[in-house]
């Protein structure tokens, strides 16, 4: 199986890391078609000349941008290595997506830009995509592959599922206020969600089921 696209660790420098992290709000505040390259250079505390001697557009800088959170999103969730039985590998990765997504607000607020923008900007919405969601699904489809122990049926779909589930749950709870109307613990989620995938398998596979003891 092909070795699946990870994000690359950030190294544009301290400059350029001032930069984004001023270019942030401006983007947030005013959307990516209201945002100027002179804003985004007085919220970072440079000069134009500077600004458009690490970007030259306004294009380029975004696209710094997804690409510099989406490092910053793998770093902290999707570095650590996928090894492991999967009751346990899953319940750590559930764990991480969700406690590093539902208290980060400024990432809640830069997905609601990019889902704002994607009807005049698809390729915005692409490139988010592409940058953030795509390797994380290649990464546990790969888990799935490489588990001679565990097979599932589709490990591509079943990595869908999983972080799928995980992602509408933040949405739902966090961006369209759903903990107000009907809320959910995120270990409650987290247990279903892994014992309906393990449980699913071992099932699926009886002759595996003595590794699976409390699921089926």
């Amino acid at each position: 199986m092909t070795r699946p696209h990870k994000p690359a660790i950030d190294s544009l420098g301290p400059k350029a890391e001032q930069i984004l992290c001023g270019a942030v709000p401006e983007f947030l505040e005013h959307g990516y078609s209201r945002t100027s390259m002179d804003r985004v250079a007085k919220a970072a505390g440079v000069s134009k000349q500077t600004l458009y001697s690490y970007f030259a557009d306004k294009d380029g800088l975004f696209t710094a941008l997804v690409e510099h959170i989406a490092a910053e999103k793998f770093r902290l969730v999707w570095s650590q290595p996928l090894t492991g039985e999967p009751e346990k590998v899953l319940r750590g990765l559930a764990s991480r997506i969700l406690m590093k997504n539902l208290d980060d607000a400024e990432y809640l607020c830069f997905c609601r830009l990019i889902v704002a923008e994607s009807g005049k900007r698809p390729d915005l919405a692409k490139l988010f995509l592409k940058t953030v969601a795509k390797p994380a699904m290649e990464l546990l489809t790969q888990y799935f592959w490489e588990q001679r122990d565990f097979e599932v049926d589709d490990p591509e779909a079943t990595a869908r599922i999983f972080v799928g589930s995980l992602i509408y749950f933040i949405l739902n709870q966090e961006v369209l206020h759903g903990k107000e109307i009907m809320p959910m613990a995120a270990e409650r989620l987290i247990d279903s969600l892994v014992s309906l995938i393990v449980g699913r398998v071992a099932s699926s596979h009886p002759e595996r089921s003595q590794s699976f003891p409390d699921l089926i």
